[in-house]
């Protein structure tokens, strides 16, 4: 369904992998990358987002390469240079912010893991972020400027999850709460991290996954419309 685009602004340039719906019209919703870099799962959730009737764009923050083994994918998400990452980001959204096929004019952020925490971090730098959806988000280096903070947020999170604890949830809550930002958390019961990713059988929960995704698209529908 999505075909490989170029985009730049202000002297930045990045590839990415842009998903048009039926009607080739509808609000923009840009894709942050697991770990793994813009393999062909992350191009899938685009196209799913397309099916939904969101324009979808998925930026390469890698800018060609990905990873097949987590060592790989903790190597290359630890050298991720993170203004940059910010920088391709902000490309990406006034790219669809600006795009003729978006219908709304908004334009909204989701990511996975460090795309997670990405996604929050743009929404957190980028006023042109109309609505933020966190999966299971976490980077060591991704420090959100949490008082900055004009979208509202969905966070999507696993109960089991060793790196992104329900302890670490709690925590960003309350300072969100504190701030009187919108943030609204779903903690699935007996899910593990990752556990949206359908590629990913030892971790994957087909009626988590299904009910993160319907919430998703609601909240998208409600926000960047």
């Amino acid at each position: 369904m999505g075909e490989m685009v170029t985009l730049s602004s202000n002297g930045v340039a990045v590839s990415g992998y842009l998903a048009q719906p039926p009607g080739l019209k509808g609000p923009g919703v840009i894709v942050i990358q697991e770990w793994w870099g813009l393999v062909p799962h992350i191009k899938s959730i685009a196209d799913r987002f397309a099916q939904a009737g969101f324009l979808a764009l998925a930026p390469d923050l890698y800018h060609g390469k990905s990873a097949k083994s987590p060592n790989e994918a903790e190597k290359l998400m630890m050298a991720l240079n993170i203004d940059r990452a910010e920088k391709d980001l902000a490309t990406a959204v006034s790219y669809i912010n600006e795009h003729t096929g978006n219908s709304t004019g908004k334009t909204g952020v989701v990511g996975f893991c460090m795309g997670g925490a990405l996604s929050l971090y743009a929404a957190c730098k980028n006023p042109e972020v109309a609505a933020s959806v966190v999966f299971y988000g976490g980077h060591p280096k991704v420090k959100p400027d949490l008082p900055s903070l004009k979208a509202p947020v969905l966070g999507i999170y696993a109960q089991n999850d060793g790196f992104v604890t329900p302890a670490v949830v709690n925590d960003l809550e309350q300072k969100l709460k504190r701030l009187r930002k919108s943030f609204e958390v779903h903690i699935y019961p007996d899910t593990e991290h990752a556990f949206f990713n359908d590629e990913r059988q030892e971790v994957y929960n087909k009626s988590a996954a299904e009910d993160a995704w319907k919430r998703t698209i609601e909240f998208f529908r409600v926000h960047l419309t």
